[in-house]
């Protein structure tokens, strides 16, 4: 796990929304959703609730 991918963890869950986390962390909305597929897939829990619109965490997501 990388300081980046954590970066980028904090970024969406303050936003709750992926578009607007990836505009601020300057990546594209696609690189920065497989960057939080792959740390789910690290960790083997699911960090994140995907909705249409916008993301919220999941009860492990607080933990984490």
């Amino acid at each position: 796990m990388e300081l980046r991918v954590l970066k980028y963890f904090l970024m969406v869950a303050r936003e709750e929304n992926i578009t607007k986390a990836a505009e601020l962390l300057h990546i594209t909305q696609p690189t920065l959703s497989r960057q939080l597929i792959q740390l789910e897939d690290e960790l083997g829990v699911q960090l994140f609730e995907r909705k249409q619109h916008s993301i919220e965490l999941t009860s492990e997501g607080m933990l984490f």
